[in-house]
């Protein structure tokens, strides 16, 4: 049985990973080629040619947000998309969700902005129990001035689905940062601990200079 077992495990552990790769990448691939249902019907590549080709949808979305990027890093460009904008603010719920969405793609995807760059590790839910958080930002608001105290934006994402979780503003004296990498902490997240990251060694100590003749 032991013999068994462990060929089973060994065939569980090339498989299994494979499987939830191909599986994400399908979902992905399926959900990017609902671009295509954009193109008007008769101009569509299953009409055209005859059949559908899989992750086409995928080139169009990225070649969509290349042109769309190269059109609003001009002047031209951006006086549209600030037309556009002015647009948005007349209409009061679609101003709030485009406004907060605006922020929201601007911190993430900006180089300069600190979201999602740090791991931390915080006392959550109550003092003694400790889990994973991602720093979301340190900018001094209504919080920092009512409270009277340095605090920091987190996010703690649940396990193993990490696009859900809570927002929590933590005191800086009680965050511990953490040296793993982002996609360390996502992976150790969506494994509900089973895979840890080997944290950094420190550096070894200088010998001193013998400084004698």
């Amino acid at each position: 049985m032991k013999f068994i077992r462990r060929y089973l495990v060994a065939g569980l552990l090339v498989w299994v990973p494979l499987g939830i790769t191909l599986l994400v990448v399908r979902l992905l691939v399926h959900w990017l080629d609902g671009t295509l249902l954009l193109i008007p019907e008769a101009y569509r590549p299953e009409h055209l040619l005859g059949f559908s080709i899989p992750g086409l949808g995928v080139v169009v979305s990225v070649l969509i947000v290349f042109v769309t990027g190269v059109l609003a890093a001009n002047l031209f460009g951006r006086s549209l998309v600030s037309v556009w904008e002015r647009l948005l603010a007349r209409i009061p719920l679609v101003r709030s969700i485009y406004s907060g969405a605006k922020q929201l793609a601007e911190t993430l995807f900006s180089e300069a902005g600190q979201s999602f760059r740090k791991v931390l590790l915080i006392e959550f839910p109550r003092k003694g129990l400790w889990t994973l958080a991602f720093q979301t930002g340190t900018d001094l608001g209504e919080a920092q001035r009512k409270t009277g105290r340095d605090v920091i934006n987190v996010y703690v994402p649940t396990t193993p689905n990490p696009t859900g979780g809570y927002f929590v503003m933590v005191p800086r004296e009680d965050v511990v940062e953490l040296e793993m990498s982002v996609d360390d902490g996502l992976k150790m997240l969506m494994s509900m601990g089973a895979v840890v990251p080997v944290g950094r060694k420190p550096a070894p100590l200088a010998e001193p200079v013998d400084s004698g003749a």
